[in-house]
């Protein structure tokens, strides 16, 4: 095992990090940007380097620093955790050229399956099925214009090099092509140093559901069951369950073996994610592959009895999987996750950086809280607004919902907007109840959300 590992990453994923080194007894070294000087995870880690000034592009995304802060401090290893440089192949292979284990896939693995065109293409290959799309990047507005003219509106744009919503538009008519085409490049280029997009025909009306993999060096390869992360705002993930409400357990193991065979055209290794949307006639189609650990893992390690940022440790330092004397996992009792973001969610998920005055956080049984937050810390306006992370367990899906709502109220954060009461309205929607979610949740359940929100005391504007 290592004995000293770089965490290049910030916020909660980082404290995360941290605590999973500290129990296995690795010394932990963390970078920062000059934003983030006071943060929990640099109080929690070992040493702690400042790799530059807040733009993520001079800081968290620049190679060079945080290669030299690895080599300079000893460390042996470097976890990316999740965005930033998690999924880029040119850090991958920097850390290698220095003698420096990069915790995840090798890099071709990363190229195969971080890249969401070839990851499409080995799809196809291997018989899985995937939703129809563009043949390789598409560089040009005309070029769009013709693709969704081919498949017929509307389509979906996507960064080729990314993921969590970014770089990332919904495309409904020929009007709109341009425009979205655009934007789609340039906040691509901006969170993945990559403007490569393409485009696929967009599914309505689909579940999101993703089935966590992970696999070692020594020829193990299992699926940790599924996660249903249909509610969603602007692509971006706000509330995970596991398992989900609609996979059987003959859909599953059929979900889980498309992912093993994933897995093994691509010799992964480590923690991963294989993507799929569920259609309602219950086909499934490949969307992506996250080679990283992801913001909801927490979920699967609630309904499984795992460490997963462990696991990542162990396979990186060439030891098998931990638990294979349980395999294969089913699903014990349901979990549910809540992204608690520093946005205004009924102000179309405006973001509302600030100092936190106050902080209560829930506990008792059941109750798992992920944050990097305490009071008198001023969130950012620089980095992505997620908080905290709500995790609650239940034997059953009831109990884990009556579990949110009582840990939902127990939470006090004052100073800024989150999205605490958004979540506390959807625990009482009778459609969220009945575990009948799909991707256009927010945008159908408008009124009866903001009418939630009036009742409970919130200021309702807009869902967005």
């Amino acid at each position: 095992m290592f004995s000293k590992v770089l965490v290049a990453n910030r916020g909660e994923v980082a404290v995360r990090i941290v605590r999973a080194l500290r129990e296995l007894g690795i010394k932990s070294v963390v970078v920062y940007s000059d934003a983030d000087k006071d943060t929990l995870a640099v109080r929690l880690a070992d040493e702690s380097v400042c790799i530059g000034p807040t733009p993520a592009a001079q800081s968290y995304l620049s190679i060079p620093a945080i290669i030299g802060s690895a080599k300079s401090r000893g460390a042996e290893a470097v976890h990316p955790g999740y965005g930033f440089l998690a999924e880029n192949v040119t850090f991958a292979r920097a850390c290698a050229e220095h003698d420096l284990v990069f915790i995840g896939p090798t890099p071709e693995a990363i190229e195969m399956m971080g890249d969401k065109n070839i990851a499409r293409e080995t799809m196809k290959r291997i018989g899985v099925p995937t939703v129809p799309g563009s043949d390789g990047p598409v560089t040009t507005v005309a070029e769009a214009a013709r693709f969704a003219e081919e498949v017929g509106y509307p389509v979906l744009i996507k960064a080729s090099a990314g993921g969590g919503g970014k770089g990332m538009r919904v495309v409904e008519n020929p009007e709109q092509i341009e425009a979205a085409f655009v934007a789609a490049r340039t906040e691509a280029a901006a969170a993945f140093a990559n403007d490569e997009v393409y485009l696929e025909k967009y599914l309505l009306r689909p579940r999101h559901i993703e089935i966590q993999v992970l696999a070692d060096t020594q020829g193990n390869a299992l699926h940790l069951c599924e996660r249903d992360c249909s509610i969603q705002r602007r692509h971006q993930k706000l509330l995970e369950e596991a398992p989900s409400p609609a996979v059987s357990p003959e859909l599953r193991e059929r979900m889980g073996a498309a992912a093993l065979a994933a897995v093994r055209e691509v010799s992964y290794r480590g923690a991963g994610t294989v993507e799929f949307l569920l259609d309602e006639r219950g086909d499934f189609y490949f969307m992506e592959m996250n080679t990283r650990i992801q913001v909801e893992h927490p979920v699967t390690e609630a309904i499984t009895g795992t460490d997963l940022i462990k696991e990542q440790l162990r396979i990186a330092a060439g030891e098998p999987i931990s638990f294979l004397e349980r395999v294969p996992l089913t699903p014990q009792g349901h979990a549910i996750e809540f992204r608690i973001n520093a946005e205004d969610p009924f102000n179309s998920f405006w973001p509302n950086p600030g100092t936190i005055k106050t902080l209560t956080l829930p506990g008792g049984p059941g109750v798992r809280i992920d944050t990097h937050v305490f009071a008198g810390y001023t969130v950012p306006p620089s980095y992505d607004s997620l908080i905290a992370k709500l995790i609650v367990w239940g034997a059953t899906r009831e109990e884990a919902i009556a579990r949110g709502r009582r840990a939902l109220d127990e939470i006090a954060i004052e100073g800024i907007k989150t999205t605490i009461p958004f979540h506390r309205v959807v625990l009482d929607e009778k459609d969220f109840i009945a575990g009948d979610v799909r991707t256009d949740y927010l945008p159908t359940h408008e009124d009866v959300l903001l009418a939630g929100a009036s009742s409970a005391g919130a200021t309702p504007g807009a869902l967005g």
